[in-house]
């Protein structure tokens, strides 16, 4: 019953349509099967890469903790420094032997290893001569050895040692990644050879199938003529059933075809577009066929997927920039991507200084954080953008080992939401770490960011407390332009005391050892407290305070607008000196501090401090405004 209703040429039509689709599925769970060992051995090659980076910034980490502790015994002669050095110095075998092993299958990467052993040998054997110095002749004998070049430039080779290790592994890694790529586009190459004669078998079966359906019906109609001869009425309800059941049959089809033929095309387009870029100008006919190929598939499909092609790791590409320009040019596109509900504010530096970084690279890494921005928001708050000239002075990189003393532009972006625990600090930059819930994000925004600016010479730091919002600066080095001196002239410091006492709030005791010690050195009386609640205790006691500089954030329940409160109403002729890791604007906007308010905003230089200590203490009122 089957066959007699059905054409005989249909079947050989619905062949050539079934047959290639399931050749096709073939082939792709093909593709995906011999996929496997691939992803298996690029991400083993990945582990191994970042297993070879982080032992070797552990050793070069290890040496600079045993310099710095060699070196601080020596010139202050503190218990706790020798001990920094003995604990540095025996990791610095371990990690030494393991680096050589997990980089045993590269013989270039263990000649390096040869020679990095040696240096570390020799700057071990040094370290002890100089403590043996010391033990046997005095810190003044030692302070001598220490002083000398020597050490730093032996420090210097095996940092170069360490950073071309590290290089190599990259090096290696990308070779690895290359083959795979050129595995991956032969595999390509066969899957559209067979999508193409895929699609060209079932665009025939196609064809077949509407001749089919044209025959029967030519057929049928010749049938319902013969019979209509002797049997009129039958003969016309016959033939309105069989139209009823072709209608329901084609339609049917049809739409099983379509559904499954749009997910094909779907796969030969891109395969299409693919060998369009591969195909030379000079394949004028290859390309003609190709461009017929793409535009009847277009016709067929009623919507089409666009495959975006995005490269993990490019080589950036930096070109002198202005920030400010580049700012205002994406004003549009943080308003569309933050929402309606969050303002935005843009303080741009005046005469800023130009940089030299990858524009692409840069307007990703600021939408990045916008983007995080507002999620820390839940989409309502408000959202502040920064741009200003920096100098990064010795004090300040002491303390933030990762930055380098010099000038820079930073790029302030500030937002008024939830903020972040110390512990979430310390692993934002780390790749794949989230706090969001699963699913919504990757864990690889801030990691972009810290790598690229990283890469750019620069640095990234941080400011944020639990539901007081983020401030995350990103420093570029300085640019020139045509004429214009790479560094400004130093600033010489004339700003300073007059037999003033200050009380200095920072619960930071890095910050606060700094500061309190720069204050001394242009002569202040120096008071220090961690938090407001030790500032007032001070205060009780007899001693005449002319300036209160407090940290607005501080802890133990009293903020420093609320301690700059009480002060004044109890001593109203003390100044007051604020100091914040945000940005200025960031904190007037987001309603903690008033316009007008006397701030320093973190990092300082020591001219800076002196100069606005001297400003602010010369000031003819003290009001908290």
């Amino acid at each position: 019953m089957l066959q007699r209703n059905v054409p005989a040429g249909l079947w050989l039509a619905l062949l050539l349509i079934v047959l290639p689709f399931l050749a096709l599925i073939g082939l792709q769970t093909y593709q995906g099967l011999s996929r496997l060992p691939r992803l298996t051995l690029d991400r083993e090659s990945v582990s191994h890469a970042f297993q070879v980076i982080a032992t070797a910034q552990m050793l070069k980490a290890a040496l600079q903790d045993a310099e710095r502790g060699q070196s601080g015994y020596v010139l202050t002669g503190e218990p706790g420094d020798l001990d920094t050095y003995r604990s540095a110095s025996a990791q610095i075998a371990p990690l030494t032997q393991k680096l050589r092993q997990i980089t045993s299958v590269s013989d270039e990467q263990q000649r390096r290893m040869a020679t990095l052993g040696e240096q570390i040998e020799l700057r071990r054997r040094e370290m002890q001569h100089d403590l043996d110095a010391y033990s046997q002749e005095g810190r003044r004998a030692a302070q001598v050895i220490l002083r000398s070049n020597v050490r730093l430039d032996a420090m210097h080779e095996i940092e170069a040692t360490i950073d071309l290790i590290v290089a190599g592994e990259n090096q290696l890694l990308t070779q690895r990644l290359a083959r795979a790529a050129q595995d991956e586009r032969g595999t390509a190459q066969v899957a559209l050879a067979g999508g193409i004669l895929a699609a060209a078998l079932m665009i025939l079966g196609i064809a077949l199938t509407l001749l089919s359906f044209r025959k029967a019906r030519r057929q049928e109609a010749e049938r319902r003529a013969a019979e209509q001869r002797l049997h009129a009425e039958l003969a016309q309800s016959q033939a309105a059933f069989a139209q009823a059941q072709k209608v329901e049959a084609l339609g049917q089809l049809t739409g099983g075809i379509a559904h499954d033929f749009n997910n094909l095309l779907h796969v030969i387009r891109n395969a299409v577009e693919i060998a369009q870029r591969r195909v030379g100008p000079a394949d004028a006919e290859v390309r003609r066929y190709l461009e017929m190929a793409k535009r009847n598939a277009d016709r067929a499909a009623s919507t089409t997927a666009r495959l975006l092609a995005f490269a993990r790791r490019q080589p950036l590409d930096p070109k002198p920039l202005d920030v400010n320009k580049l700012v205002s040019s994406m004003t549009d596109l943080l308003r569309h991507t933050l929402g309606e509900n969050v303002g935005i504010h843009c303080a741009l530096g005046r005469d800023l200084w130009m940089t030299s970084a990858d524009a692409n690279q840069l307007e990703t890494a600021i939408l990045n954080l916008v983007v995080n921005a507002r999620d820390a928001m839940s989409g309502v708050g408000q959202l502040t953008i920064e741009t200003a000239n920096v100098m990064l002075d010795e004090a300040y990189t002491a303390l933030h080992p990762y930055a380098r003393p010099g000038a820079y532009v930073v790029i302030s972006v500030s937002d008024s939401g939830v903020g972040m625990t110390k512990e979430v600090m310390a692993r934002a930059f780390e790749p794949f770490f989230t706090t969001k819930a699963p699913g919504e994000g990757t864990g690889l925004g801030l990691s972009q960011v810290f790598g690229f600016i990283k890469q750019s010479g620069g640095h990234v730091q941080i400011y944020s407390e639990p539901g007081a919002g983020t401030s995350i600066k990103l420093y570029l080095p300085r640019g020139t332009r045509p004429g214009e001196p790479l560094q400004p002239a130093a600033t010489v410091v004339r700003y300073r005391a007059r037999g003033e006492t200050i009380l200095l709030v920072e619960d930071n005791e890095d910050v606060r050892s700094f500061t309190a010690e720069v204050l001394g050195e242009l002569g202040y009386q120096v008071l220090v407290a961690p938090d407001a609640q030790g500032a007032l205790s001070l205060l009780e006691k007899p001693s005449e305070i002319d300036l209160l500089f407090t940290d607005v954030g501080l802890p133990n329940g009293m903020t420093g607008r609320q301690l700059a409160e009480q002060v004044l109403h109890r001593w109203p002729r003390v100044k007051v000196l604020f100091t914040t890791g945000y940005a200025r604007n960031a904190i007037v906007h987001q309603g903690r501090l008033d316009a007008g308010v006397e701030l320093i905003v973190k990092p300082f230089t020591r001219a800076n401090l002196a100069r606005k200590v001297r400003g602010v203490l010369d000031a003819v009122s003290g009001t908290l405004q």
